[in-house]
């Protein structure tokens, strides 16, 4: 160590370190000094102990409060950005889904194509729907109301899409009709009609 060499920076690091050191023993005060200026101040010197360790206490719970602290702020940083991510996930959803709208839709016996009829016999029959502007990357959830001749809900056929991966999307429901007269099919996502056809059952 005697023999080691040191650069110039080092050197002023050394001395500043030093320097320190120096002022922080000149600051501290011995167990016999504190003693003497307890006696005084007409305090008991055997109580020093007791309020050094009081002292330590204090000292490590205001460490730990000003931690707390940092760690309640942080935690409240980072609610405050899930809620912030999570709202604008929910804005951009909702937006994305008051964008949909229908450019076709058709009664059909067909689920392949849509060859569209206004009147037909009893059977099971396939209401298709193109969507426009669907949401990409996401799945809508759909509704199918089958409104019978007395205005009633016959039938609802409630459906989760799969991961939309086009902005013109197809989708359909089915429905087995069992009373003539003329009917309705409505389609909603969430609250909103898409689409509506009214059809006559022979």
């Amino acid at each position: 160590m005697t023999n080691e060499r040191l650069t110039q920076d080092q050197l002023t690091q050394l001395v500043a370190e030093v320097d320190q050191l120096a002022r922080r023993h000149e600051a501290e005060i011995d167990r016999q000094e504190v003693q003497q200026i307890l006696q005084e101040l007409n305090l008991p010197p055997e109580l020093l102990d007791e309020a050094l360790l009081q002292l330590r206490r204090r000292q490590a719970l205001a460490v730990q409060q000003k931690r707390n602290r940092w760690i309640g702020i942080g935690v409240g940083v980072a609610i405050v950005g899930a809620i912030a991510a999570s709202t604008v996930f929910i804005v951009n959803r909702q937006r994305a889904i008051a964008a949909v709208s229908v450019s076709q839709s058709c009664i059909t016996p067909n689920q392949q194509t849509c060859e569209p009829i206004s009147e037909i016999n009893r059977q099971q029959i396939v209401y298709r729907v193109t969507l426009q502007d669907a949401p990409v990357g996401q799945k809508l959830s759909l509704q199918c109301d089958w409104i019978n001749p007395n205005g009633q809900i016959a039938h609802q056929n409630r459906y989760q899409t799969q991961k939309i991966d086009r902005e013109v999307w197809h989708t359909y429901c089915r429905h087995t009709l069992d009373s003539t007269g003329t009917w309705q099919v409505q389609m909603r996502v969430g609250d909103r009609a898409l689409d509506q056809k009214s059809f006559t059952v022979k």
